[in-house]
Order: C-alpha cells, then sequence, then structure tokens
C-alpha cells in the first residue's frame, strides 16, 4: 500500500511485539499505544529479547533493537493515532476492552484510514459498527510469531468496501505477507477450527486418554504437522486461547464449544504457556535462558 507510511500498533502483548517487529522489519515507522507506562518499559525489554530470536531464527530480515526502537514511537494516548496511515489492534481478546477502543477510533483516526482488527475471533462486524465508519474496518488475523509467518488471514466484514479489502492486501504483500481472504463468523476459518481441536486436545490430557506430549506427538509424526495442538496452544498463549473458546461458546450457543476444565484450570493457576514459562510443557529453562 503506497500511502502507508506509519501504522498505529494498539496493544504491547505478544501479537502487538510480532507486529510491531514485522513492521520495522518492513520500514514501516509504527506508533505504539497500550494503556500504561509500565507496560510499555517492560515491552522495550522484551523487544530486545525478540529481536535477538528473530535474528538467529530469520538472519536475512532481522534488524537490531536499535533500529526497531529508532522509529517506534511508544505512547499511552489513543490521540497520538491521530496522523498514522493505517492501525492494527491487538487488545486482549474481551468484548469489554475492545469496545471503548473501537468506540473511540473512529474519531482519532483520519477518514478512510483502514482499522484492522488483530483478533482469535470477536466480530469485525460487530466492533466495525463501533467506530461510525464499518467501511474502513477489516481483520487481519497475524499468526504468531507475526514476522516467521508467511500468511494472513484477511476477514471481510459486513460493511467493509472492496477498497479496503484491495488496500488491506496491498498494504500485507508490502510488509512480505500472502492474505487469504475469508468472511465474518466467528472464530474466522483458523480458530473455528484449531481452537475446536486445542480444546479437545486438552480434554484428551484431562480425561486420561493420552498425556500432553503423547497428543502432541500423534500430529507431528502421523500428521507432519510442525508442532502439535497442546504445545501450538502454549504459543498463543493458554489465556488467549480460553477466551477465544469462550467467545465461540458464547456465540455458537454449541456445546461442542464448552471450556475443557483443564485448560481452565491451568488458566487460572497463571500457567498460560511459553510467555509464563509453563503450561501444558515446561518453559522455565528456556526462560531462564
Amino acid at each position: 500500500m503506497g500511502n502507508v507510511r506509519t501504522v498505529g500498533v494498539i496493544g504491547a502483548g505478544v501479537m502487538g511485539r510480532g507486529v510491531t517487529t514485522a513492521l520495522r522489519q518492513a520500514g514501516f515507522r509504527v506508533v505504539l499505544v497500550d494503556r500504561d507506562e509500565e507496560i510499555l518499559e517492560r515491552t522495550r525489554a522484551r523487544l530486545r529479547d525478540d529481536v535477538r530470536l528473530y535474528a538467529m531464527l530469520a538472519p536475512g530480515s532481522a534488524i537490531t533493537a536499535d533500529e526497531l526502537f529508532a522509529e517506534t514511537v511508544f505512547t499511552t494516548n489513543l490521540e497520538d493515532l491521530a496522523d498514522v496511515d493505517l492501525v492494527v489492534e491487538n487488545a486482549t481478546e474481551l468484548w469489554t476492552v475492545k469496545r471503548p477502543i473501537y468506540e473511540r477510533l473512529g474519531g482519532v483516526c483520519r477518514p478512510g484510514v483502514i482499522i484492522a482488527v488483530n483478533t482469535s475471533a470477536i466480530s469485525i462486524t460487530r466492533l466495525g459498527a463501533l467506530t461510525g465508519r464499518p467501511e474502513n474496518v477489516i481483520g487481519m488475523h497475524f499468526m504468531n510469531p507475526v514476522p516467521l509467518k508467511p500468511t494472513v488471514e484477511v476477514i471481510r466484514a459486513h460493511h467493509t468496501s472492496e477498497s479496503t479489502v484491495d488496500a488491506a492486501r496491498e498494504f500485507l504483500t508490502a510488509l512480505g505477507k500472502k492474505s487469504i481472504v475469508v468472511n465474518d463468523s466467528p472464530g474466522f476459518v483458523t480458530n473455528r477450527v484449531m481452537m475446536l481441536t486445542v480444546n479437545e486436545a486438552a480434554f484428551l490430557v484431562h480425561e486420561g486418554v493420552a498425556s500432553a506430549a503423547d497428543t502432541d506427538r500423534l500430529f507431528v509424526e502421523c500428521f507432519g504437522h510442525t508442532m502439535g495442538p497442546l504445545e501450538t496452544a502454549d504459543l498463543i498463549g493458554l489465556d488467549t486461547v480460553l477466551l477465544s473458546i469462550e467467545v465461540l461458546y458464547d456465540e455458537f450457543k454449541d456445546s461442542k464449544y464448552r471450556p475443557c476444565p483443564l485448560l481452565t484450570k491451568l488458566v487460572d493457576a497463571g500457567l498460560h504457556g511459553r510467555k509464563s514459562g509453563q503450561g501444558f510443557f515446561n518453559y522455565e529453562s528456556a526462560k531462564r535462558g
């Protein structure tokens, strides 16, 4: 998208950091927004760790932390997005968190600026309606880790204009990503299937049918998956997985999406996967390293 130079990123969690890193690697300027300075200070430290990791995993495209920070503005003020050319929102997967953001974004951003929703399951149509400019709102479901994943699931909401779809895909091409466009539905394609798979795998462990390790091995060794569903859940974050499953359960009113008690227990215990050091698997040694 030729006229996009500066991108606003809302949310400095795992996905927000990944989007920020990918944007800077592609040469975009970034305005990164989160709710308080303490979060942003932790984000700076974690971004330094992230770029070191990506330098090892993908040395050809990686940048240094100094290069990343050189054209990234860290702010707690949503109004600092007034001059950005595109927004990618990555806030927590809760309607109560996202709703006030979208109620303000329509008035903050310049006319015609695309507002991209990076969500796992929440309705793009519903969020777009809050902005007063739903034709400019589109889903951009990035996969984790963002700098290493080549394809983005793009979601066309009820009011999303074709020009917004075209411009969003052009932007993603400039970001070095392929895109696949689907229509708005809870969980879209990827998470409607993936979260159900993760939840059912958690039930298998919960019921004692198989261990987490053996469950994942079957998917890796029998189907050739890069990682099993439970390790994938740990990578996503079990708290995010649980919120996504709860959204699917609420939206479809279908018992097949009822959250596994083991998943709920792990989240309640603060065992959220890689980011906390433990989930279905233990990552403490890697975290200390």
